[in-house]
């Protein structure tokens, strides 16, 4: 399908969404958003109408963008933007809501997804990203779980580790920039710590806080994406990392480990580590096989390659991460990344251009295609020279 004919349709399918009672600014990015859709998809599977298409697809996203930001306005009234360190006060209705949503009659994955989308303020899409499934599919497991709902009483909390999980994805979606809710999961998992003695609950807070503390140093003035190696240190909020570390620490010794706490010692080994090149990635190599033991995710296990590679050298990276499917999320950068620590960078100035095309966010995309322009820029000079 022509970029060119895709971008014409741009000004009816905007004129259709104000008439529909969407204000400009946010009929713009839902139109955009549905562009960036077209282009992806088009090549192979063109529609019909492609302007009936257009419309549809941003109408949907302007509805999601606007549910998402009612609920991100609805947390907004309640709590700052940064969160205060220390243990909260009491546990409000919010927190009992992720727990009336995580309701006994539903399966862990359909409690999770019903209350991301009912209390997270997430869309659908984001939460099928974050389960690895099509968009269509999650929507069909949220409906089921609306359903069975419906017909029971809201009055039987559901368990500590649904709860936590849906935690632990707000503020994963909040930590991403697309959606500003880090904040208020810090907040609620506070709560959480002070009315349960749970090691998992510690766990996932230490996480939070000791991702929390390098946010600032994640974008540059520009707003471009800053890499972990590359950030500036100097910035991460030492308090944060203090108080995350402590947490931890007490956690870890009651000797009952879960994956929220081995995450959290991966982040603390990064955070204790005055520079990229001292980190102690050996050690990290080991809490990435704790966390295979306890979960067998193949996120966990592209997370593992990665550092591998850190630790052994690029190529016992590329073996490792040669054992998992290539269509996992971000597989791509993580090779692209060690062909080019071991030399080869065709290989991976190709691999970085894949990698922004299934980026599922702007800023990684944008980072991703510098990564892919910057070594084709140096192919360049090896030829003319």
């Amino acid at each position: 399908m022509n970029e060119a004919l895709i971008r014409s349709l741009t000004p009816g399918v905007l004129g259709v969404l104000v008439r529909r009672g969407a204000d400009f600014a946010a009929a713009e990015d839902a139109v955009q958003e549905a562009l960036v859709e077209a282009l992806r998809g088009w090549r192979s599977d063109p529609p019909r109408d492609p302007k009936g298409w257009l419309v549809t697809v941003a109408w949907r996203k302007f509805l999601d963008a606007t549910r998402a930001d009612t609920a991100r306005r609805r947390r907004e009234d309640l709590v700052d933007q940064e969160p205060e360190p220390g243990p909260a006060a009491s546990v409000d209705d919010t927190l009992q809501l992720y727990f009336l949503c995580a309701h006994p009659s539903l399966t862990p994955s359909s409690a999770v997804a019903l209350t991301l989308r009912a209390l997270g303020g997430l869309t659908t899409r984001q939460i099928a990203q974050a389960y690895l499934v099509p968009e269509a599919t999650m929507a069909q497991r949220i409906s089921r779980a609306k359903r069975t709902v419906s017909a029971v009483r809201l009055d039987q909390p559901g368990d500590v580790a649904t709860v936590l999980r849906v935690l632990y994805l707000v503020f994963n979606e909040g930590y991403s920039g697309d959606v500003d809710l880090a904040a208020e999961a810090i907040r609620l998992t506070r709560q959480l710590a002070t009315a349960i003695d749970h090691p998992e609950v510690s766990g996932l807070l230490a996480l939070m806080l000791l991702h929390h503390a390098r946010r600032a140093g994640r974008t540059g003035p520009d707003g471009r994406l800053v890499p972990l190696a590359q950030q500036d240190r100097g910035r991460w909020d030492t308090g944060l990392i203090a108080e995350g570390v402590g947490i931890l620490q007490k956690a870890l010794a009651r000797d009952r480990l879960g994956e929220f706490q081995a995450q959290a010692a991966i982040a603390a080994l990064h955070a204790d580590a005055p520079s990229a090149r001292e980190t102690d990635w050996v050690q990290i190599v080991e809490w990435y096989d704790e966390l295979v033991r306890l979960t067998d995710s193949p996120v966990v296990r592209l997370n593992r390659a990665v550092a591998v590679g850190e630790a052994d050298g690029p190529r016992a990276g590329l073996a490792a991460l040669g054992e998992l499917d290539e269509a996992l999320p971000r597989y791509a950068a993580a090779a692209a990344y060690l062909h080019e620590r071991d030399g080869d960078v065709v290989a991976a100035a190709r691999l970085y251009v894949e990698a922004a095309r299934r980026a599922s966010n702007l800023a990684e995309r944008d980072h991703l295609t510098r990564q892919a322009a910057r070594l084709n820029a140096r192919l360049n000079t090896r030829r003319d020279g």
